[in-house]
């Protein structure tokens, strides 16, 4: 700092002891706080006298949840009544009606079921299509359908079988299936062929079962 008078030695001197003596406030108030945090410090250390510390692990080892057993033997014996219960070996001759309806009732149920099935005593609340199933799908979707059906407490419900005029030989494959699968469902009491105006020969009307029965009368 280049000066010029008395007056700039004078200020510069001021300047320097001014800046002095807050360097060593500064000093001073540091070794007031050192002070105090020592003895802060031996306070707490003569609390803790004789005090064993706590060990805390550092890891937490958590064991995922234990996956849910897989039921595969009641798979297994649910897979086998589906199969055992539609087979397709079944003998159908003996149990339909010769009526040219081929109508078919369980034993216990009147007579007269079949044909006020097919007058309309009963609305339709369902059907299922099986065209253009395989055998094996087939009998599947119609099992599905008919145990659900039954369990939302349907009474008359529809199944399309189609004439079978695009099979081998003009023989209707699927519809004898179906009659030989129907009449081995226990929650089917009745079935009997639709009229012309809802499918005809290509399909049935089936009467079920209310739901946790069987063989019930209607």
């Amino acid at each position: 700092m280049k000066t010029h008078s008395l007056q700039d030695l004078k200020a510069l001197k001021d300047q320097i002891t001014a800046e002095h003596a807050r360097e060593t406030q500064a000093r001073e108030q540091r070794t007031r706080e050192e002070r105090r945090q020592r003895a802060n410090h031996a306070v707490f250390a003569e609390a803790m006298q004789g005090v064993q510390p706590i060990h805390v692990p550092t890891r937490v080892t958590r064991r995922p949840p234990a996956p849910q057993p897989i039921p595969h033997q009641r798979q297994r014996d649910d897979a086998a009544v589906l199969h055992e219960s539609l087979s397709d070996e079944f003998d159908t001759s003996t149990l339909l009606s010769v009526d040219g309806l081929l109508s078919f009732s369980r034993a216990g149920i009147g007579p007269d079921v079949a044909p006020k099935l097919r007058r309309g005593d009963w609305t339709i609340q369902a059907q299922i299509d099986l065209h253009g199933l395989r055998r094996e799908e087939a009998r599947e979707a119609l099992s599905t359908f008919l145990r659900q059906a039954q369990a939302g407490g349907l009474r008359c419900v529809r199944v399309v079988h189609g004439k079978g005029l695009g099979s081998p030989g003009g023989v209707p494959v699927l519809k004898s299936k179906v009659h030989g699968w129907l009449i081995q469902k226990k929650e089917v009491l009745a079935f009997t062929q639709a009229k012309p105006t809802q499918g005809g020969a290509g399909a049935l009307l089936v009467l079920l079962a209310p739901p946790h029965a069987t063989h019930a009368k209607p």
